[in-house]
């Protein structure tokens, strides 16, 4: 069963719900999306098919390119089916770095998000630590010295986990200048052990339910965040 087979996300929305150390993380995760785009209506989530953003926000318009049940529609993010201003958020976990074409999405998400909404996400990131696990213990690519585009062969199989870093730091005066009706409201890294210890989505085993709290606490307490495997990003379409 490869990863772009639809079978590959229901497992993973399963995972989500029976691992407790892994869906207290994807709580925190979506409790600081959630905190971002109060008051933004309506909310279009990105790749919604294994997740559980819509606990958290109502009437949140669930999308993904593959079909599964309980979605709203099937949409790519280089072709949103949204008139122009139409949005107050856009919202997305792990799903930047999966998009072959991330100028293109960025144009049609200035399209349709309307002056004030935001661009919300929760992404791999580029840090002395990251570097080391997605090089060596991550499947997908990573390659910090990649163009804006890479070839599309999956919804999921297609990837650089180096992506959002390239956009938004490495080449951040290109992109402010490419797409100067947005600005870059915040990037925050964080986790750089929790979703190791959770065994993500891939192995069926982590670490016990009860432990995510403390592990949060250290690695805030040791001032670890900024080594983290993850940035929550916000964007904001100036008004």
């Amino acid at each position: 069963m490869g990863v772009d087979d639809p079978r590959t996300t229901l497992l993973r929305r399963r995972l989500l719900q029976d691992k407790p150390f892994l869906r207290c993380l994807y709580l925190e995760w979506y409790s600081l999306l959630a905190a971002r785009i109060q008051g933004l209506d309506p909310v279009l989530e990105l790749g919604s098919g294994g997740g559980f953003l819509s606990e958290f926000r109502t009437g949140v318009i669930q999308s993904d390119l593959i079909r599964v049940p309980g979605l709203s529609l099937s949409a790519d993010a280089c072709r949103l089916p949204f008139k122009e201003g139409r949005l107050g958020a856009i919202v997305m976990t792990n799903v930047l770095h999966h998009i072959p074409d991330v100028a293109q999405f960025m144009t049609e998400a200035v399209r349709c998000l309307r002056p004030g909404g935001h661009v919300v996400m929760v992404e791999p990131w580029n840090t002395a630590w990251s570097r080391q696990v997605y090089r060596h213990l991550h499947s997908e690519p990573f390659d910090p010295g990649a163009t804006w585009k890479f070839p599309f062969t999956g919804p999921l199989s297609s990837a650089n986990n180096a992506l959002p870093w390239i956009l938004f730091r490495r080449d951040q005066t290109r992109f402010e200048e490419t797409f100067p009706e947005m600005s870059v409201d915040i990037i925050r890294p964080m986790m750089p052990f929790a979703y190791l210890l959770s065994g993500g989505v891939s192995r069926p085993i982590g670490a016990p339910g009860w432990s995510y709290r403390s592990c949060r606490t250290l690695e805030r307490r040791l001032g670890l965040e900024r080594l983290g495997l993850f940035a929550l990003i916000d964007l904001k379409r100036k008004g």
